[in-house]
C-alpha cells in the first residue's frame, strides 16, 4: 500500500476495539486521524497519545453520531485544524437489545434500525461536501456477519446492519462518478470487543471450532481490511463487502 500522504480520516467510535485498532493503523500509514468518541474521553485521549508517541498525528473529537448538530460541529472542528475529511470509517455501534423477536417490541427493533441508519446518514452527509469538491473519497462502513447469517437473539443488530449494507451499495452507485468509493467490512465474532464480552464461553468455543483458521478475529485483523479499502491504491473497488471471519461463513 502507498503512504497516505496526510489524508484526513475520521473513525467513529474509535476509543476502543476495532475503531481504536483502525485509528492506530491508519495513523501508522500516514493519515491524520480523528478519534471520535461518545462518552469515553480518557480512552479516546489514550488512543491519541499512543498514535502521537508512535510519530503519528491524531485528535480526539466528541460527538453522538446520531445527532446532526453534534456531527456538524465535529466536522467543523476537523476542518479548522486539518481541512476536509478524506476517509470516513463509520464504526460507532449504537445500542441494541439481544432477545428473540417473540419478546421484542417495535421500539426495540425499530429504534435500532433508526439509530443505525440515522448515524450512517448523518456522518455521511457531513463528510460528502469536501470529498465531492476534491473528487476523491473513501467511505467504509462496519457491518456484521449477522446481517447474512442469523444467530439467536441478534435480530435487531443483524437487521439494522443488513439495511446499512444495502445503503452502502446505493451510495456506491451514486458516488462513484464523484471519485468516492463506498465499501463494507463485515466481521464475524471479534475478540476484545463489547460484543465479544456478551458471548458465553461455550458459544465462543463453538465459534472457534467452526472457524477454519482456528480462532476469533482480533480488532487488528479487521483494521487491516478497513485500511485496504481506505488506501490510495484501492481505486477500483466499490459497492463490495469484505467478510472478516476466518472462514466461519463463506459467501
Amino acid at each position: 500500500m502507498t503512504e497516505a500522504t496526510g489524508r484526513v480520516a475520521l473513525v467513529t467510535g474509535a476509543s476502543s476495539g476495532i475503531g481504536a485498532a483502525t485509528a492506530r493503523l491508519l495513523a501508522a500509514r500516514g493519515m491524520r486521524v480523528v478519534v471520535n468518541y461518545l462518552r469515553s474521553a480518557p480512552a479516546a485521549e489514550e488512543v491519541v497519545a499512543g498514535i502521537e508517541a508512535a510519530g503519528g498525528r491524531a485528535m480526539a473529537a466528541q460527538a453522538d453520531v446520531r445527532g446532526a448538530t453534534a456531527v456538524e460541529r465535529m466536522v467543523r472542528q476537523v476542518e479548522a485544524a486539518w481541512g476536509g475529511i478524506d476517509v470516513l470509517v463509520h464504526n460507532a455501534l449504537t445500542p441494541y437489545v439481544i432477545k428473540p423477536f417473540h419478546d421484542m417490541t417495535w421500539e426495540e427493533l425499530g429504534g435500532k434500525l433508526d439509530d443505525e441508519m440515522r448515524a450512517a446518514f448523518t456522518v455521511t452527509k457531513a463528510v460528502l461536501p469536501a470529498m465531492t469538491e476534491q473528487g476523491w473519497g473513501r467511505i467504509i462502513y462496519l457491518g456484521t456477519g449477522l446481517s447474512r447469517r442469523p444467530r439467536e437473539g441478534m435480530i435487531a443488530l443483524g437487521t439494522a446492519k443488513a439495511a446499512l449494507a444495502q445503503f452502502a451499495r446505493y451510495l456506491a452507485q451514486e458516488l462513484g462518478p464523484r471519485g468516492i468509493t463506498v465499501n463494507v467490512v463485515e466481521p464475524g465474532p471479534v475478540a476484545d470487543t463489547r460484543m465479544a464480552n456478551a458471548l458465553d464461553e461455550e458459544l465462543v468455543r463453538r465459534q472457534v471450532a467452526a472457524t477454519p483458521l482456528g480462532r476469533l478475529a482480533h480488532p487488528g485483523d479487521v483494521a487491516q481490511v478497513v485500511a485496504f479499502y481506505a488506501d490510495e491504491d484501492n481505486a477500483f473497488m466499490t459497492g463490495t463487502t469484505a467478510a472478516v471471519n476466518g472462514g466461519m461463513a463463506m459467501y
